[in-house]
């Protein structure tokens, strides 16, 4: 609704937007709805969705430092089996946001439906960590040590895999903006080829507890809880396993891939409510027993030692030096690209949705979807901070930083979401409903885990545990640090620039009319699409006061 006032004072809390770029991102909008581009997702192409992004570098690769970390193969597991039983917990969380929001962008749309005060500081904070942090290098950089193991060419962490990363990521980019549809199916091939690979590690894992393997019995569940140190094992203390359950929930990672699409998903109520547990509980049983293989066939101090390929090293202990035991690798260099194709195809979305309210420098740029009707912008946004992640970090073992640094501020969104939810249930003036109601402890168990993830990690550890050439505090203070970037930006783009700059701000504009002629003045303020959007919307979002209006001068397109 227009307010007088508005139209002489400057709203410092409003979006900056001109009515030039408010017309073309419409036309975006627009042609993103007419464009033949990929077909609506299914159950089966959401779960497939949600199998890619979890099933990455995680289970192949993280293993050697959880144990590591535990010096346990009793509590290996278990941190194991208990990260998958707080991802369901989690998920639960993401169900009664998603069913509720029914939208693409995710944390994005939850965070500002809790967050309505300050306006718009959920958007930016979100934002720039999405941005920043929400890459791709982790699995990218496993490919290009999987690759070379697979060609008999194994070797620590170097330009090497970080160039053949690069590649990779160019490809996978390439691939989406082009030929979207083509994307897609080979998102779905590979998340059928990897769980295929997943489950060849278990039934070896069978073998090897059988006695069929190349070495010696390891004898690792014969002092199954006992907490050992040994070589390249144990000894971290609280901040080990605070990063060993940061790793062990990076390989968990990806369980709400389809709630950052839920615009691309068919009957999306329906489609997330079967397609997301189904996937989570499959690779939940899936990551157990492969770690349970590994234990069976590779020797503790080897394990601890193996780093990015705790795969590769089954597979030779399973296989011998042969042609098998290399094509193997190869097959989790494959499992590493879907990865890739399915967080890329996911955060593209995100960036694009983002960029549709103004919410980025250059909105205009990254929200256009040509030449390809795709959002070939926001994958190049994706791309440009993939590759400066992989080259930035100086030669030598990066993965791990990379690891606790893509899962650590994600630690800090999870507690800020789960704490929310707590805070819309239990405030009746929120009118919150959604299809899907949470059992409350739920929440409560996953702030309270994921406010542990955010707070230890600052703790020092007991000993040069963390000996990978980086500082102990280095990830979480980084990742700390975009989060508050994240607030910095919100002063500079939501504050600073309406008052430097004295544009007039408008508290709606409908970009469904001629957006020459929605005000006065041909700069305005707002967000060209945003979750707390127009009166029809309210009865679900709940976000209704007491005289029936929002009052926060949105409009809604789209």
């Amino acid at each position: 609704m227009d307010n007088p006032d508005s139209k002489n004072t400057p709203a410092a809390a409003d979006v900056l937007i001109d009515n030039e770029v408010a017309s073309d991102i419409l036309s975006d909008r627009e042609a993103m709805k007419e464009r033949p581009g990929p077909a609506k997702i299914g159950v089966a192409g959401a779960v497939f969705l949600i199998l890619n992004k979890m099933i990455g570098t995680g289970i192949f690769s993280t293993p050697s430092s959880i144990f590591a970390a535990t010096g346990s193969v009793g509590f290996s597991l278990l941190l194991w089996a208990g990260a998958g039983i707080l991802t369901l917990s989690g998920l639960s969380v993401y169900l009664e946001f998603g069913l509720a929001i029914p939208r693409s962008g995710g944390e994005k749309n939850y965070l500002e439906r809790i967050f309505t005060r300050p306006r718009y500081l959920a958007t930016s904070v979100f934002a720039v960590q999405i941005v920043l942090l929400g890459f791709s290098a982790g699995n990218s950089l496993a490919f290009g040590r999987y690759a070379l193991l697979a060609v008999g060419r194994p070797m620590p962490d170097g330009w090497v895999p970080r160039l053949i990363a690069v590649i990779c990521m160019t490809l996978v980019v390439l691939l989406h903006a082009v030929l979207p549809r083509w994307g897609l199916r080979l998102t779905n091939a590979l998340g059928i080829f990897k769980v295929l690979v997943l489950l060849l590690i278990v039934f070896s894992g069978f073998a090897a507890l059988a006695g069929y393997r190349l070495v010696p019995d390891p004898h690792n569940f014969d002092k199954f809880w006992a907490i050992e140190k040994g070589d390249g094992y144990g000894g971290g203390g609280a901040y080990a396993y605070a990063t060993a359950l940061l790793q062990v929930v990076y390989s968990y990672k990806g369980w709400e891939n389809a709630n950052y699409v839920m615009g691309e998903l068919k009957n999306p109520q329906r489609t997330l409510k079967i397609a997301a547990p189904l996937a989570v509980v499959g690779i939940t049983l899936l990551y157990v027993l492969a770690n349970v293989a590994y234990f069976a066939a590779i020797p503790k101090a080897e394990l601890a030692k193996s780093e990015v390929i705790v795969a590769g090293l089954f597979f030779r202990n399973m296989f011998g030096e042969s042609a098998a035991a290399r094509s193997l690798p190869a097959f989790v260099a494959l499992s590493n690209i879907g990865n890739v194709l399915a967080v890329s195809f996911a955060h593209s979305r995100v960036n694009q949705e983002l960029a549709l309210e103004g919410a980025l420098p250059w909105s205009k740029f990254w929200a256009s979807t040509k030449p390809f009707n795709t959002p070939a912008a926001s994958l190049f946004l994706h791309w440009i901070v993939t590759v400066i992640v992989l080259i930035a970090p100086p030669p030598g073992p990066a993965y791990n930083f990379i690891v606790n640094l893509y899962t650590y501020p994600g630690a800090w969104i999870n507690a800020f979401v789960a704490g929310g939810l707590i805070y819309l249930r239990l405030t009746h003036s929120e009118n919150w409903s959604s299809p899907w109601q949470t059992y409350l402890p739920v929440p409560v168990i996953f702030l309270c885990l994921n406010i542990f993830l955010v707070v230890t990690p600052f703790v020092p550890p007991n000993s040069d545990w963390n000996a990978d050439g980086y500082p102990y505090y280095a990830f979480p203070l980084v990742g700390t640090g975009v989060l508050l970037l994240g607030g910095l930006y919100w002063l500079a783009w939501a504050r600073f620039w309406p008052e430097w700059t004295g544009y007039v701000a408008t508290d709606s504009l409908d970009l469904d009319k001629d957006s020459a002629g929605a005000a006065a003045s041909d700069q305005l303020f707002r967000p060209e699409r945003s979750l707390l959007a127009s009166v029809e919307e309210q009865p679900l979002l709940g976000l209704k006061d007491d005289t029936g209006d929002t009052g926060r001068g949105y409009s809604s397109i789209g």
